[in-house]
């Protein structure tokens, strides 16, 4: 589903990720129709034009064994007379859908058409709490990559498009079609649902003092060395509790916090993309024993890093019975 004002990258990376999944697997896995309000031409933010040939009634009628409808995010979703256009369709597309998405701000279209009411659900950072207040029967999970309820699949903005379409591909057809994907497209890792919006080093603002911003751009290369606060404020220049004080006052967050998302994330992708222990991981990213990334990972992901593993195979299950695809759109 497409409109005036729509993000580009919304449109294209779902619909690209989809056409690699009929090569990956040699067949017409998806067939992508595109649809707007009105057929005919369809301007982007930033100016770009394109032709549609299907309106969002004719979807509807004429499809009757949609798959998937994908709602794509855009400022335009916040334009009065777009979304009243976009959101008068929605309920019977998602009638003749098996499952519907939405990228970006495309859930707030969703949730405008009562189509997220007691579900799940998640968009860009910046339209979280507009989501929330608006629209109280959506259960709103701020800071999500992806978030699947059942039939309802919603996204944060822009490269999460393509998160959520590998999610896509894997709910259907298993990993390894997916992972094989994420390769094409140079995708470093395929972000699991749960990750945040924001890295550790994202999150925390750029300190002012240049002793500490320094500190900060130190920290991620640096994770197996001693990083308690005493060890960090040395590096500084400055004394503990000063240190502690300005660090917090300029970044938003305590060294503490911010050295344990650090190696978080570090342990992330180590899990994801290696076939290390548990052990090795945590000695890697800086902590001793095991048992302590064991405790990192329960309180801030509420799972442990067997779990998270099992989650992102760096191979296909051979166990694994991929849903088939309905054959429709």
């Amino acid at each position: 589903m497409v409109y005036d004002g729509i993000q580009l990258t919304e449109l294209a990376g779902p619909m690209d990720v989809l056409n690699a999944a009929n090569t990956v697997l040699g067949s017409t896995a998806y067939r992508l129709l595109t649809a707007a309000p009105r057929a005919g031409a369809v301007t982007a933010d930033g100016g770009l034009a394109f032709h549609v040939e299907h309106s969002l009634r004719e979807a509807a009628l004429g499809e009757p064994d949609i798959d998937t409808t994908i709602v794509v995010g855009g400022f335009g979703a916040f334009d009065p007379s777009t979304a009243q256009e976009v959101v008068r369709e929605l309920p019977a597309l998602a009638r003749v859908s098996q499952r519907v998405a939405a990228v970006c701000s495309g859930a707030v279209l969703l949730a405008a058409a009562g189509l997220l009411d007691g579900y799940r659900a998640t968009t860009h950072w910046g339209a979280t709490r507009q989501l929330a207040e608006r629209h109280p029967r959506v259960r709103v999970e701020p800071d999500r990559i992806y978030v699947h309820d059942r039939n309802r699949w919603t996204s944060a903005g822009v490269t999460a498009s393509i998160d959520l379409a590998l999610a896509l591909v894997e709910h259907d057809h298993g990993a390894e079609p997916a992972q094989a994907i994420a390769r094409q497209f140079v995708v470093f890792t395929r972000r699991p649902g749960g990750q945040t919006q924001f890295s550790a080093q994202l999150r925390a603002q750029s300190a002012r003092t240049p002793a500490i911003r320094s500190v900060q751009d130190w920290l991620p290369d640096h994770l197996d060395q001693d990083l308690s606060v005493t060890a960090l404020a040395g590096r500084a220049g400055m004394s503990e509790r000063n240190f502690a004080r300005a660090f917090r006052a300029e970044t938003g967050s305590t060294p503490a916090d911010l050295v344990e998302g650090l190696r978080l994330e570090a342990a992330c992708r180590l899990l994801e993309t290696t076939a290390l222990t548990v052990g090795a991981i945590a000695r890697t990213v800086g902590y001793r024993h095991g048992e302590t990334l064991h405790r990192v990972f329960s309180r801030r992901l509420a799972t442990t890093p067997d779990r998270y593993r099992r989650n992102f195979p760096m191979t296909a299950p051979t166990d694994a019975h991929p849903r088939q695809p309905a054959g429709g759109r």
